[in-house]
């Protein structure tokens, strides 16, 4: 009887384990593949806070947002 709960209890730890790291990996990659933001969308929000793009500014915040995403 103890047998059977403890081997059960060691496979629902084993799966909530592996399940973790998976889900982990999977959303690494889609958002590596799919960035939350993207330059439109910078342009867009800098120009509803009263400001113009500049492309130099655009390049120079996405290099910040990249470099923030690889750490």
């Amino acid at each position: 009887m103890w047998l059977y709960i403890t081997i059960g209890l060691v496979a629902l730890l084993i799966g909530i384990a592996i399940g973790f790291f998976i889900a982990r990996k999977y959303m690494e990659n889609y958002l590596k593949n799919n960035p939350p933001i993207n330059e439109q969308m910078l342009k867009v929000m800098m120009t509803q806070m009263g400001q113009k793009p500049s492309q130099k500014k655009i390049n120079q915040m996405m290099q910040q947002i990249n470099k923030l995403q690889k750490k």
